[in-house]
């Protein structure tokens, strides 16, 4: 066996330099990598003197990967080939869309852990109808709000939490309490920043998709992504041009499904809604359990995954347990069960604010579909504005925000969207598998995760367990997996979480 390293990223600025000193040369670009892996199907040479042969003909390289993507159609050679782009100066409205591509990676700005400084995007459309008043004074009405939330909730959780803010070590933790909660009242606006890392193939989809966007900023992002991309990479990035099917399918499914709804269904009203409307199972896979223990005969003992189905039918539920309890047997807080536990699904309909969905947008691999934000689904306001006695002020702010927004949707439609702010819900339809799920609550149900995604997924969890006991009996936080797998196994397991605060 020989192993390699092939390649690994480079900061942009250590690449400039290599350029300055050697100008002459032309491999300083990720094609190569594609076009001598594409050729491994077809040349019997080591994979490394086909990675020379590439860097030493460049163009010829350019050439091989237009025709094996554009003629061939195997874009995975695309896949080989990763750009890593820092995006500053986005708002949360642009990042949501961003980060909708779930094959690429994001580390993004946090609103927990920053202080925010009042920067928004103005957006083209609010420029161009004549409205920059109304939106930058709502704005600006929004983030003195957060300012004095955030100096009134630090003082208070410093204060409820006395014990853990005498070390200073724990201060970090205890001050992001009070921006995660005091950011619920400044808008989609507000500019973020993240790091992406994406390969070719997935940067070529959302070139393509974003071009089909009408947005004035996503217009913006996507010349900017292209030019870039295309300066080092031309052969890999090919099919950019928004087709129909981009950009016209979705209206014309909007267009056909009204017309075949009753158009007498009520109009929504505004309001909160009960906890049972905002987080409801709507569908799940009968006998989930019974699925995912066939699968794991399927894979373990020589059945048809229909045998297997038939055997575990048979079996009583304390057989089916035990079986189970040998996947979890060893299992510490950061494993992830098999991929048998893939078999059995859920599908949840929530309602959620923009703060939460942040962070439920980050579990890429579930299913995730999202309704435009309404306005007529209220707001979600912290526990702690109520610990503090400011519900008033908060919802004074929610009222202006909701009159400025009915402004500018008459004026300039969907990008009204800017002004609402993180504590404006939307409603979304998630399906996950049992392993997702796990994902899911071992980060978010945690002491460490923010309140909100913590209350909707411990919801989701327990939703699970009601139909799924077997397998969604360890569902938890990492903080609370000790107790979990004391209750199932009668002992703690070898290793214990870190602690939220230092002693």
């Amino acid at each position: 066996m020989k192993v390699i390293l092939a390649g690994y990223n480079f900061d942009s600025e250590v690449i400039e330099e290599l350029k300055k000193h050697e100008p002459e040369r032309q491999d300083v670009t990720p094609e190569t990598l594609s076009a001598a892996y594409a050729r491994i199907s077809r040349d019997p040479r080591p994979v490394n003197e086909l990675r020379a042969i590439a860097r030493a003909e460049v163009e010829r390289a350019r050439r091989s990967n237009q025709n094996i993507i554009f003629k061939m159609g195997h874009h995975s050679v695309a896949e080989h080939a990763v750009f890593n782009f820092d995006l500053i100066g986005l708002s949360r409205l642009a990042i949501e869309e961003v980060e909708h591509f779930r094959l690429c990676s994001y580390t993004e700005k946090s609103q927990r852990y920053i202080t925010l400084d009042g920067d928004y995007v103005l957006p083209e459309e609010i420029k161009s109808a004549g409205l920059e008043g109304i939106f930058s004074e709502t704005i600006e009405f929004q983030n003195q709000a957060y300012r004095y939330f955030y100096e009134k909730l630090r003082e208070h959780v410093f204060k409820k939490f006395a014990r853990q803010a005498a070390n200073p070590k724990n201060h970090p933790i205890l001050d992001g309490w009070a921006k995660e909660d005091a950011r619920y009242v400044v808008s989609l606006a507000t500019k973020g920043q993240l790091g992406m890392t994406v390969n070719a193939r997935n940067l070529e989809l959302m070139i393509r998709r974003f071009a089909a966007k009408k947005n004035a900023e996503i217009q913006e992002l996507v010349r900017h992504l292209h030019d870039l991309a295309k300066k080092v990479a031309p052969s890999i990035i090919l099919f950019t041009d928004p087709s129909p099917y981009e950009a016209e399918m979705m209206d014309k499914v909007r267009e056909q499904a009204l017309a075949f709804m009753n158009k007498n269904r009520p109009e929504k009203k505004a309001g909160k809604k009960g906890k049972s409307e905002e987080i409801r199972l709507v569908e799940h896979s009968e006998n989930g359990d019974e699925l995912i223990i066939a699968g794991l005969l399927f894979s373990t003992a020589g059945l048809s995954f229909k045998d297997a189905l038939k055997e575990v039918k048979r079996w009583s539920s304390k057989k089916k347990l035990e079986l189970v309890k040998r996947v979890f047997e060893h299992m510490e807080f950061y494993d992830s069960p098999p991929r048998e536990f893939e078999l059995a699904y859920l599908t949840y309909d929530l309602i959620v604010s923009a703060s939460c969905f942040a962070q439920l947008k980050r579990h890429r691999m579930m299913t995730l579909l999202a309704e435009p934000y309404d306005p007529t689904l209220g707001v979600t306001v912290p526990p702690s504005i109520k610990e503090i006695k400011e519900q008033k002020k908060f919802m004074e702010v929610i009222r202006k925000t909701d009159r400025t927004y009915k402004l500018l949707k008459e004026k300039v439609g969907p990008a009204a969207d800017y002004i609402l702010t993180n504590a404006h819900r939307r409603r979304v339809l998630v399906k996950a598998s049992i392993r997702e799920l796990y994902h899911l609550s071992r980060l978010r149900e945690d002491a460490t995760a923010q309140w909100e995604i913590r209350q909707v997924s411990g919801e989701m969890s327990a939703l699970a367990r009601r139909v799924c006991p077997l397998t969604a009996s360890l569902l938890g936080g990492k903080d609370a997996y000790p107790e979990l797998y004391r209750k199932l196994f009668g002992r703690q397991p070898k290793m214990q979480p870190p602690s939220l605060f230092a002693e």
